[in-house]
């Protein structure tokens, strides 16, 4: 194992990311562990016994084995998460959860299928795109079509659900992947293009998004109910000022802010750390972009270098739609934080992701 010539700075970061995440979710899910079980730590080991170790047990599987073997099992891996989506429709297995069927039981083990997709369809498309090659990405039927293809599969699963916000993410990191494959930029055009008239489509077919599209619109309107979420996110990051309550002292995280330790964590992040926080956590997933694009760069191989792209802009766009999200810049998409929401899946893939890019920054040309 070449642990010394890992990207160190990228490998700090993370361990940075991983340390502010617990921290956080500690202190954020205090308040409804003691509601809801009579204890303060309950969803702190749930996310340690559920999400970190077997993250940190897989995550150091995918840093130590070849990521080339992933390539032959590419097909393989975005089946079973197709296979698993499926199996979410089915009432004896899938879990319906505010108004949304994102999970699935089996006995004590509770998981979203959604999130194993992002990094198996990552995996999925680097190897495909790579068996392309340049010039037949290129091309409209021989690449752009079947690309469209691909998303359109993934995207109408994740609609029935519904996962939007789950839909942009995967839809933008193809994009890019796209893009960095090869694939032309009038395609790419017509993609995002094609996907703003779906948007459109959506608000006015979905209730479900049009509700989300008016509070967007008009967040001083029933505050009590729709757009109750935002408004309290926005009382608790305005609270905290430039430098915050102080670690723990947020109050908006007792039973005013919806899901506090999940998608509105940022908004504790805010109340408690306050401007300076929530500026210090933007920079950290800034620089941990920026040393993943460079690893993406200095790849061996077309596979690695699109499997490290893919990776590190699945990472930062749904840190990004979150905190864009919570700030009221877009509208709510129910997105978890990476690194730092309260999820044993989420932690555990994000984790596993991490592995297979410092596993890549080992061979990339500094």
């Amino acid at each position: 194992m070449k642990i010394h010539r890992i990207d160190q700075p990228l490998f700090l970061v993370i361990l940075l990311l991983i340390g502010f995440g617990l921290l956080m979710v500690t202190s954020a899910s205090v308040g409804v562990s003691q509601e809801n079980f009579g204890e303060n730590y309950h969803y702190l080991k749930n996310q340690i016994f559920r999400g970190l170790l077997p993250g940190l047990i897989l995550g150091f599987m995918a840093f130590i084995i070849p990521y080339r073997s992933w390539r032959k099992t590419a097909f393989f891996l975005f089946l079973i998460s197709i296979i698993l989506l499926v199996l979410v429709f089915l009432p004896q297995i899938g879990i319906k959860h505010g108004g949304a069927k994102r999970w699935i039981s089996l006995g004590p083990i509770n998981f979203q299928p959604s999130e194993i997709l992002k990094l198996t369809l990552i995996i999925y498309l680097a190897a495909w795109i790579e068996a392309k090659g340049k010039e037949r990405i290129k091309k409209f039927l021989g690449g752009a079509m079947p690309f469209a293809i691909i998303l359109a599969i993934v995207g109408l699963l994740l609609y029935k659900e519904p996962d939007y916000g789950t839909l942009g993410i995967i839809g933008l990191t193809a994009f890019f992947m796209f893009f960095l494959g090869g694939g032309r930029i009038s395609h790419l055009l017509l993609f995002i293009a094609g996907s703003f008239l779906l948007f459109f489509i959506l608000i006015n077919v979905s209730s479900h998004a049009a509700q989300r599209w008016q509070t967007f619109k008009h967040p001083e309107q029933d505050t009590k109910k729709s757009s109750y979420q935002i408004n309290q996110a926005w009382i608790a990051l305005g609270s905290g000022g430039f430098f915050g309550r102080g670690l723990g002292q947020s109050i908006q995280k007792f039973r005013y802010l919806p899901e506090p330790a999940t998608d509105s964590i940022a908004a504790v992040i805010g109340e408690e750390f306050g401007f300076l926080g929530i500026f210090c956590l933007v920079l950290l997933f800034i620089f941990f972009a920026s040393r993943g694009l460079k690893v993406s760069q200095g790849a061996p191989d077309v596979f690695s270098r699109l499997l490290a792209g893919g990776i590190t802009s699945l990472i930062f766009i749904q840190a990004a739609i979150n905190l864009a999200a919570m700030t009221g810049l877009i509208p709510l998409t129910g997105v978890t934080l990476p690194f730092f929401s309260l999820g044993g899946t989420s932690l555990a893939i994000v984790l596993i992701s991490s592995g297979l890019l410092l596993n890549i920054s080992k061979e990339s040309k500094k």
